[in-house]
């Protein structure tokens, strides 16, 4: 059900709408920074004018895909406009991909024109650019290669001398073969329907996936987002979720947009470097996973900073005592997903919990419907009864790149999220985990994320990492990798004790593995935990004659 109506926008919600409403709103306010570099809005609108321009000189029009590859700047933010004025189709593709998985991607979206920074933290992408795409070492500026046959055009957001690329002030001088009023004109053209982005997720898996969404959707779940969202004009976020992931692309970006606020970034996380640039830019939010406030919190010096405009951040250690005693108890967490352009679920930030609502994921957002469903038999559960999560409403993505839409949406435009999940009463949501990582031993369904969330309430606990490893008789047994917080003693006698107290006998774990340290889980490049590399860890330790 949708539990409410969003407020109607003041403009059309297209991105260069949005851009041009908040110029109005907002001229001078400090729009992105990092480090010296920093724009205001009214500086983003007129630099991506220009290069709006120079696109469209370069035949970038409605439709063209553009990839987008740099890390989070006020370069990054222009270049998305640009592409956005236009009526292109902004492809985001992940700084941390190598040669292989980029020429896949790049391929994948037949992406035409590429804007692209030569190097970032020690990867090179003209390089993994040669080595995805061989031919383009004998191409010219005119790109004709076949393992990438829409790619006509490489723009580099610096200097290069390969003979294949050319670089954004190359393509800028190109600006004036088109005028503001053809540039008008365009943008007059471009509608909320027309797709916008196309973002790549792997899930839980090194297998990724294009969600593609329309102009309309980013600009209006924004709007959606930032209404549940302790955010105002005022406001400077530091955040370190990439651009290129929906967390960074909406739940930032789209927020910050919308409510006029300071995006601060970063290029690279370092705890103390985190602390100084909050002071220096007196942050009042701080957006990311848990672990990157957390390691703020436990550096030696944090102290010393003055953090005191502070107001919403992941670990309340950094917050003022004051504020630290305002904090509810417990509070709802949001729930979604790249194919929903963010959270599907969320409630109002700093918003109380009763105790009863303790795990809550949130309300619906506006404009979203969501329903639970039996898995096996599509039959709608009741309140309270667990199955699969599916929704549909205006920020769903029209479909996955070269996927066909009935292959993707169930009858009525429903999309099946995967997630094990119930709705209550009330209409707030709780959620298990992904169906497709259900454990089942001895006959007995066991949810990996009900176990985890017990090993993680043991304060000796960092992360827990719960699968099902392979048994002769029980078919499987319960395994968890393990990460001990900071000094921990946490030992397998401990957590176990800790475990039969909160668990029935057979969810208890009968293996565990223990690390130090997050860095000794394998990430992937999305910034999730490789869930398959974890099994295949467990059962190399704990049953290794099923792999002999």
């Amino acid at each position: 059900m949708t539990e409410e109506r969003p407020g109607e926008l003041a403009f059309r919600p297209t991105v260069g709408s949005l851009l041009g409403h908040c110029v109005s709103q907002h001229t001078d306010q400090a729009f992105v920074v990092l480090g010296d570099e920093r724009i205001t809005y009214a500086e983003a609108d007129q630099a991506s004018r220009e290069l709006a321009r120079s696109l469209i000189s370069a035949g970038v029009g409605k439709g063209s895909r553009v990839g987008l590859l740099a890390s989070s700047s006020p370069k990054w933010v222009v270049s998305w406009l640009a592409a956005s004025r236009v009526g292109a189709i902004a492809v985001l593709l992940n700084t941390y991909l190598k040669s292989r998985e980029l020429g896949a991607l790049l391929r994948h979206s037949d992406v035409q024109v590429l804007l692209t920074v030569d190097e970032h933290l020690g990867h090179n992408y003209l390089d993994y650019l040669e080595e995805s795409a061989p031919e383009l070492g004998g191409s010219g500026a005119r790109i004709r290669v076949e393992s990438h046959p829409y790619l006509r055009s490489v723009w580099v957001l610096g200097q290069t001398s390969r003979p294949w690329a050319g670089t954004v002030d190359d393509l800028l001088a190109l600006r004036h073969e088109t005028s503001d009023a053809h540039l008008d004109a365009v943008e007059r053209e471009v509608c909320p329907a027309d797709p916008g982005v196309l973002l790549y997720t792997s899930g839980s898996t090194a297998e990724p996936k294009g969600a593609l969404h329309t102009q309309g959707s980013i600009v209006t779940q924004g709007h959606r987002i930032a209404g549940r969202r302790d955010v105002r004009r005022s406001d400077v976020i530091y955040t370190s979720m990439p651009l290129f992931w929906v967390g960074g692309f909406v739940y930032s970006l789209g927020v910050a947009m919308h409510a006029g606020a300071t995006l601060v970034f970063e290029d690279r996380f370092d705890p103390l470097s985190a602390l100084a640039t909050l002071e220096r830019e007196r942050c009042t939010h701080v957006l990311g996973f848990a672990h990157v406030s957390s390691a703020m919190a436990e550096a030696p010096e944090s102290e010393s900073f003055d953090l005191s405009p502070l107001r919403r951040v992941g670990d309340k250690r950094l917050l003022s005592p004051e504020r630290q005693r305002a904090q509810p108890e417990f509070q709802a967490q949001g729930l979604g997903m790249t194919e929903t352009l963010g959270p599907h679920s969320l409630d109002m930030e700093g918003k109380a919990l009763p105790p009863e609502k303790r795990g809550s994921y949130g309300p619906a957002v506006p404009g979203f419907e969501r329903r639970i469903v039996d898995p096996e038999t599509g039959i709608q559960a009741s309140p309270g009864e667990w199955g699969e999560l599916l929704v549909r409403g205006h920020g769903v993505m029209q479909g996955l790149y070269k996927v066909e839409r009935e292959a993707t949406f169930l009858p009525g435009g429903w999309y099946p999220t995967g997630d094990r999940a119930s709705i209550d009463a009330d209409g707030h949501i709780y959620f298990q985990g992904r169906l497709g990582t259900m454990i089942k031993t001895s006959g007995m369904n066991v949810s990996p994320r009900e176990v985890e969330l017990v090993l993680e309430s043991d304060p000796g606990v960092q992360m827990a990492l719960v699968h099902g490893v392979a048994h002769p008789e029980r078919g499987q047994d319960v395994a968890a990798l393990v990460v001990r917080a900071p000094e921990s003693g946490v030992s397998h006698a401990s957590l176990g004790e800790h475990a039969r107290r909160e668990l029935s006998s057979y969810k208890v774990p009968r293996h565990l593995l223990f690390v130090d340290d997050l860095d000794e889980l394998p990430w992937i490049g999305s910034g999730k935990v490789n869930r398959a590399e974890v099994t295949a860890v467990l059962e190399a330790q704990f049953c290794p004659e099923q792999r002999a």
